[in-house]
This record gives structure tokens, C-alpha cells and sequence, in this order.
């Protein structure tokens, strides 16, 4: 019975989030498109999309097309301009990081990127997702010596019948491969972060067990364990080459992965983990909402936020290129928050982030956070996933906060979507 309950408690938070972020993510086409402006103190970090791809996986649903060199490099071109566009109207930026696609699909031009922001920002961290095809000494050298912080490598799976149907077994390699990479590159940056995935409808616990065991052995000092995120255009795909996903038994796949790591790795997300007592690794994360209150969207098909503003570039790549080149920001929509749509995101991105102080947020939005988030707050402590009485907030029951994020990214997926069908 007892199990039947939590189950409709854990439907019923996916309805809500999933009810919200839709209007969140509801943009007004009449709205005003110029790039939001932000008075905060606060770091700042950037955004950097890179929408090219050797191989296109038929679970994804980022922004991203088969690699073009010639408009690859038109596109790294404007990236440049955009980026110095940002510059003109008074930002400084103190992170940045790279994101897609695939950022090294085109090394020089990427060096050139790093060197630029390097050049005009106060930039102290750099992070880079890249495949593990690209785990060479011509690919990561060159980051490791320009400064790069943090590698982030999608791998998603070590079970080669996963990568196989994923579309991913043939350009990045098998299993053994794979593992074999890892281990020469592991120690090139103070933070060499494994992306992996569970929920995938092949994917049995027998599997999953084999993924944590390799992991184990590993010992990378950081591990993004997401669940299978889909949108509405990929469903069908996924369940044409892969079956129906199945979110039900997300908390027992959750609970075997935090369970075998929590000797080894710490959490420093809901579903990110950090090795236990690794010396020079830096905080970021996958998921840079968390340590940045505010982020710009740089490139075709980057969201940002900024000044309590959520707004998107154009996903059409000639266009981006197009209207950069005139010395135009790329914005087609924008939406801005209203207070408590802004109270309300900080709550699940701070406490995705594992704690949220309250007295700070109320300082941030110059609102009594304890009273506009004190419905949310009195929930969560009530079916158990906020610690009563802990100042800050803090989570007792992550994986509530895994269904949250899901809904959340889902909901990006589906916007993501229908931008591209509207332009």
C-alpha cells in the first residue's frame, strides 16, 4: 500500500512540474525580443551552443544537425561576433561553458573561442563536452593547455546493445574502447566528468549493475547519471528502436546508482556525484544553472537568462548567422518572469543543487521567500523530501528532485521542438 501511495505522490509532483514549465516555457510571439539586461553583482557565466554532430543519437533531442566543415566555420565566425556583441552592452562573464552538438567537432575554431573569451572576461572556469571519439592527445591537449577546467564526456551507457540501438556503438566507439580512453585521458583536467543514463527501455537492472561496476573501477572523479529525457518528436523514435519508457521504475534504477556509489562519490547534485577527497576538481557541473543564478545564451538555439528573463536564440543556423553578421542579437523569444515564477525556479534549480537559503533568496528578489515558496516548502517537507527545521533548506529525498529536473529539461526538449517547427 505503501508503495502505491508514493508511486501517486511521485505521478502526481511529474503532472504538476510538467503543468508549470509548459507556461513557463510559453513565449509571447508579440513580445520583446532585445536582449534582457541585468543589474546583479552576482557571477555570470555564458552559455556556448555548438549544433554539430558526427552522429545524430536517436534519443536526443538538443539542438543539433550532421557537422557541415563550411558552415561549421561560418558558424564558429559568429559565435565570435555574438560573443563580443555581449561585450559592447557591458557584460562580464566569469564562466563559460560549452555545450551541444559536439564543441570539439572543430578544434582550431574552438581554440579560437577559448582564446577570445579568455582574452576579453574575467573567465576562471571553462568547461567542454566532447564524445568519447575525441578522447585523443590532438583534441584534449590543446584544451588542457588553454586552461580548460572541466571535461564533460557523453558516454550514456558501457553496454554495447544500448549503444548500438542509441545510434552511438558505430562513430564512438564500443565498450572496451571506450573504458580504455577514459583511463589514458582521465587525469588531463581537475574535473574529467562521464555523462551516463539510466531508464533506457532496454536497460535491466543486470545492466545497469554491469554500467556501476565499470564505474567503480573507473574511478573518474565525476559522474552526471541523468535519467532518459525525451521530447514529444523523439518518443516515437525511441520506442520504434529502444520500447516505452518506462518512468515508474526510475527510483529503484536511482536507488541501485546511489547506493553503489555512495562509498566512493559524494553528491554535488541530485544526480551528479563527486569523488570522495579529490584534490584541484572544480564545482561545475552539467547542470550550470545551479552555480550561476544567471546565464547567457550564446549561439543558434542557446537559452539564456538574465534579469529574471528567460529568452532563446533562433535555432535556424543561417538565420543565426544571418543576423549576427548585421550585428544583431538572434533573439526570437522572451519571456519575463513574474516574481514568483522567479521565486519558484530558484527553489528547484537551489535545491536540485542540494540546499537553498531562503534569507538569501528573499535578498536576491527583495520578496519574503519564506512566505511567497511557503506552500512549496510545506509540501515537500510533508511528503518527505525537504529535512524539517534545516537552515537552509535541504533535501531529505533526492530523487523527488530528479523527477522535477526531468519535467523540467523534458519541457526544454518540447519548447526546443517547437521552436524549430515554427521558424
Amino acid at each position: 500500500m505503501l508503495a502505491v501511495i508514493n508511486q501517486a505522490i511521485e505521478d502526481f509532483v511529474a503532472f504538476v512540474i510538467r503543468k508549470k514549465n509548459n507556461g513557463y516555457l510559453r513565449f509571447d510571439p508579440s513580445a520583446n525580443c532585445s536582449l534582457p539586461q541585468t543589474s546583479t553583482k552576482q557571477p555570470i557565466m555564458m552559455y556556448i551552443h555548438i549544433p554539430f554532430c558526427e552522429e545524430l543519437c536517436t534519443y536526443c533531442s538538443f539542438h543539433k544537425i550532421v557537422f557541415d566543415e563550411k558552415l561549421a566555420t561560418a558558424y564558429f565566425d559568429a559565435l565570435k561576433t555574438e560573443i563580443l556583441l555581449y561585450k559592447q552592452q557591458g557584460y562580464n562573464f566569469k564562466a563559460a561553458y560549452f555545450g551541444g552538438g559536439t564543441p570539439t567537432i572543430l578544434m582550431p575554431k574552438l581554440l579560437e573561442i577559448v582564446n577570445l573569451i579568455k582574452s576579453n572576461f574575467d573567465i576562471a572556469e571553462i568547461s567542454v563536452e566532447t564524445n568519447p571519439n575525441h578522447l585523443t592527445q590532438e583534441h584534449l591537449q590543446p584544451l588542457q593547455q588553454m586552461g580548460v577546467n572541466r571535461l564533460s564526456v557523453g558516454v550514456q551507457s558501457f553496454d554495447d546493445s544500448i549503444l548500438q540501438t542509441s545510434g552511438r556503438y558505430h562513430k564512438y566507439g564500443n565498450s572496451s574502447q571506450i573504458q580504455e580512453k577514459i583511463s589514458q585521458f582521465k587525469d588531463y583536467f581537475p574535473t574529467f566528468n562521464i555523462d551516463m543514463m539510466f531508464n533506457f527501455p532496454t536497460q535491466t537492472e543486470k545492466s545497469l549493475q554491469a554500467d556501476l561496476e565499470i564505474i567503480q573501477k573507473l574511478k573518474v572523479n565525476q559522474i552526471t547519471y541523468y535519467p532518459l529525457m525525451i521530447s514529444s518528436t523523439t518518443k516515437q523514435t525511441i520506442e520504434k528502436t529502444m520500447g516505452k519508457v518506462n518512468n515508474r521504475r526510475g527510483r529503484t534504477l536511482y536507488k541501485m546508482i546511489t547506493t553503489a556509489l555512495s562509498a566512493d562519490y559524494s553528491l554535488a547534485t541530485a544526480w551528479c556525484f563527486n569523488l570522495k577527497n579529490t584534490k584541484n576538481a572544480t564545482n561545475l557541473v552539467d547542470e550550470y544553472v545551479i552555480n550561476y543564478d544567471e546565464y547567457a545564451g550564446i549561439g543558434s538555439g542557446a537559452i539564456g537568462y538574465l534579469g529574471g528573463s528567460v529568452y532563446a536564440n533562433t535555432f535556424n543556423i543561417s538565420e543565426y548567422i544571418r543576423r549576427i553578421n548585421v550585428n544583431e542579437f538572434p533573439i526570437i523569444a522572451r519571456r519575463n518572469f513574474t516574481t514568483k515564477e522567479q521565486l519558484l525556479y530558484d527553489f528547484l534549480m537551489k535545491l536540485f543543487g542540494l540546499s537553498l537559503d531562503l534569507s538569501e533568496t528573499s535578498k536576491l528578489h527583495k520578496k519574503n521567500a519564506y512566505i511567497w515558496l511557503f506552500p512549496e516548502v510545506a509540501f515537500f517537507m510533508l511528503i518527505g523530501g525537504l529535512k524539517i527545521q534545516a537552515k537552509p533548506l535541504q533535501l531529505k529525498d533526492s530523487y523527488y528532485w530528479v523527477i522535477m529536473m526531468r519535467e523540467f529539461f523534458t519541457s526544454v526538449n518540447n519548447f526546443r521542438e517547437y521552436c524549430r517547427s515554427v521558424e
